[in-house]
C-alpha cells in the first residue's frame, strides 16, 4: 500500500520530533564526575562544630535546666545529652558570642552558693553564673566534644586571658591552677582552641575596637596566653556579617598583617535569610559564603609569603559562626529569656547542607566552622520543659559529622542553573547578584577507597537525572543513600510531627562500573557512600 505525501511527511515529522525529544532529555541529563585524584585538601573534624553562648535559653532551660524531671542530677537535660551525642559534635565554642566581651570568667567558677549575679549587658539578661567553666568542660567532655574557649578581649584585660589559661592547662604551682585543683578539678583540662575576642570590628561589641587597637591588645595577649601554654591555637576575630559602613576586607587585611605571625586562624561570622520569600535567592546565599572564603584565602596566601612561623602550620579560616537567622531580628525577640528562637523549614535546611558543602570544597584552607548555636537559640535542637525536638538544620549537619571524612575531591558538576535576583544577607543593606546557579550543588569526600557525595537538587519542582561518573576506578558494590526531604519547602518539625528527617533509601546496586545514573528528587538533600576500587 502506498503512502500519499501527507503521510509520508506526517510519519517523518514524527520520527524527527522523537529524536529531538530524546537528544533533549539527554542534553538536560546532568552530570558528576569524581576523580580522586583531584584532591583539595584533608577534611578537618572540627568544620562540623558547633557554640554554646549564655544566650536565650541555650544554656539555661537548653543544656542545663535542673528543676527539669528531665535532667539527672547534676541539672543536665539528658533527652537534649542524647540529641546532641547523635550529632557527634567535634568542637564546641563557649561562653560566646557577644555574651563574651563583658564576661569575666572568674564568675563563673567556686562553689555555686557563693557565685554572684550579674548584669548581662549583650543580651538584656541577668546571668546568675551557674554554669562556667568547670560545667562546661565537664558537659563537653559527656558528649565527645572539645572545648573551644573565647577570651574577653572587649572589657577584659590580657592579664585575665593569661590567668584563664593558667586556671584551665597547668598542671599545678601557680595561683590559679591551684584553685582548679581546689575546686575538685585535679587534672589540667588541656584546652587547645581559644579565640581572641568575638567580633570586635561590629560596634554593637562591648569594648568595640578598631583594627588596629584591637591587633594590638591581640598580639598581646596572645603572647602572655602562650607563655603560659605554647601549645594553645589561637584564633583572631575577623570580620563579622557585612554590615552597613563597615568594610570587612579592610578589617581583616589589616588583622591577618598584624597577626600573621602570631595566629592560626582567623574568625569569619555570615549568617542569612529568606528576607524576600525568594526561595531560589535563599538556597544560593551559601555561594556568597564560598567567594567570601576564597577573598580571605587569598589575603591570607599574601601575608603568609611575608610571615615567620617557624615550623607552624598557615593560617586557616575558622567559620565559627554561621546560620539561618532572620524571623527573630525584631527587637522584642533579640533579647531576654526567649531570645532568638528560630522555627526551621526544609528550605532552610537545604541552606545548611549548601554551608556544608561550601566548606568540603575549601578543606585546603577551612579547618573550623560552628554552626551557632545548639540548643533553642538558632538551633538544630528545641526544648521545652517537657521535651524535645530535632529541628529541620539537625539532619544535613548530622549527616555530615558522621560521614564526610578523608579528603574532599574537586567535583566536576555539569547541570542546568538558574539566574537569580538581588538578595540580602543578615543585617546587611548590601545586595550580592548571584547569576547561573547551578541547580545542583555538589561536595564530595575520598577515604581509603570510599567516597561519600553530597548532593543538593535546589530545583523546586523538577527531578535531576544524573550520570556519576569515576574518572579513576571503578564503582562498586551497594551505595547507601540517604535522604532528606519533605511535602514542600514550608515543611516544619515540631514536638508532634517529623516532617523532614533523614530517610535511608533503597540502596544502588552496582558491580564494577565506571557509572551510574541517580534521580535526585526536587528540593532535596542526598548523601551517596560506596565504594571504588581500582
Amino acid at each position: 500500500m502506498k503512502m500519499n505525501n501527507f503521510m509520508q511527511r506526517f510519519i517523518l515529522l514524527v520520527m524527527v520530533s522523537g529524536i529531538f525529544s530524546v537528544l533533549t532529555t539527554t542534553a538536560q541529563n546532568a552530570r558528576i564526575k569524581i576523580d580522586v585524584d583531584r584532591q583539595i585538601g584533608e577534611i578537618n573534624k572540627n568544620l562540623f562544630g558547633n557554640f554554646v553562648e549564655h544566650l536565650g535559653r541555650c544554656v539555661y532551660g537548653g543544656i542545663y535546666e535542673p528543676d527539669s524531671p528531665l535532667s539527672d542530677d547534676k541539672g543536665i537535660r539528658l533527652d537534649v545529652l542524647d540529641a546532641v551525642k547523635e550529632l557527634n559534635v567535634p568542637l564546641t565554642r563557649y561562653p560566646g558570642g557577644n555574651f563574651v566581651s563583658n564576661y569575666h570568667w572568674k564568675d563563673g567558677i567556686g562553689p555555686k552558693d557563693q557565685r554572684q549575679t550579674r548584669m548581662e549587658l549583650a543580651w538584656a539578661r541577668l546571668e546568675t553564673n551557674q554554669f562556667g567553666t568547670d560545667e562546661f568542660v565537664e558537659y563537653a567532655r559527656r558528649i565527645g566534644t572539645d572545648p573551644y574557649l573565647a577570651v574577653n578581649l572587649g572589657t577584659g584585660t590580657i592579664e585575665e586571658a593569661q590567668q584563664w589559661v593558667e586556671y584551665c592547662n597547668v598542671k599545678e604551682g601557680p595561683y590559679y591552677a591551684e584553685l582548679r585543683k581546689k575546686y575538685g578539678h585535679p587534672e589540667p583540662y588541656n584546652i587547645k582552641y581559644w579565640s581572641l575576642g568575638n567580633e570586635m570590628d561590629g560596634f554593637w561589641q562591648m569594648g568595640h575596637l578598631n583594627a588596629e587597637d584591637y591587633s594590638k591588645k591581640a598580639r598581646e595577649a596572645a603572647k602572655l596566653m602562650r607563655l603560659t601554654d605554647p601549645s594553645i591555637k589561637l584564633v583572631a576575630a575577623g570580620a563579622s556579617n557585612f554590615r552597613p559602613n563597615n568594610d570587612p576586607h579592610e578589617w581583616n587585611a589589616t588583622v591577618l598583617s598584624e597577626l600573621k605571625d602570631v595566629v592560626d586562624y582567623i574568625a569569619l561570622h555570615m549568617y542569612v535569610g529568606n528576607h524576600q520569600d525568594n526561595y531560589y535567592n535563599f538556597v544560593s546565599s551559601p555561594l556568597v559564603l564560598e567567594e567570601r572564603t576564597k577573598v580571605v584565602k587569598g589575603m591570607i596566601l599574601r601575608e603568609m609569603e611575608k610571615a615567620d612561623r617557624g615550623d607552624r602550620d598557615p593560617i586557616y579560616i575558622a567559620w565559627d559562626e554561621y546560620n539561618i537567622w532572620y524571623r527573630w531580628r525584631a527587637e522584642e525577640t533579640m533579647t531576654g529569656d526567649r531570645a532568638l528562637e528560630e522555627r526551621y523549614n526544609l528550605e532552610d535546611a537545604l541552606v545548611i547542607a549548601g554551608f556544608l558543602n561550601a566548606f568540603i570544597r575549601n578543606a585546603d584552607i577551612v579547618k573550623m566552622a560552628n554552626m551557632a548555636q545548639l540548643v533553642n537559640v538558632i538551633a538544630p535542637i528545641f526544648a521545652e520543659k517537657d521535651g524535645m525536638f530535632k529541628q529541620t538544620i539537625y539532619y544535613p549537619l548530622q549527616l555530615f559529622a558522621n560521614n564526610m571524612f578523608g579528603t574532599s575531591l574537586d567535583v566536576f558538576v555539569d547541570c542546568e542553573a538558574y539566574d537569580t535576583d538581588e538578595f540580602y544577607l543578615g543585617l546587611a543593606e548590601q545586595a550580592t547578584q548571584q547569576n547561573n546557579v547551578p541547580y545542583l550543588d555538589v561536595s564530595a569526600a575520598y577515604n581509603k577507597g570510599e567516597v561519600v557525595v553530597c548532593v543538593i537538587n535546589r530545583h523546586k519542582d523538577n527531578t535531576i537525572e544524573t550520570d556519576i561518573i569515576s574518572q579513576e576506578g571503578l564503582f562498586d558494590g551497594e551505595f547507601e543513600v540517604y535522604e532528606i526531604n519533605g511535602p514542600d519547602i514550608k515543611a516544619e518539625n515540631d514536638f508532634d510531627k517529623t516532617n523532614v528527617q533523614t530517610v535511608q533509601k533503597e540502596s544502588v546496586k552496582v558491580k564494577k562500573t565506571a557509572d551510574f545514573s541517580y534521580s535526585f528528587p526536587p528540593h532535596s538533600f542526598t548523601m551517596l557512600k560506596g565504594k571504588i576500587v581500582k
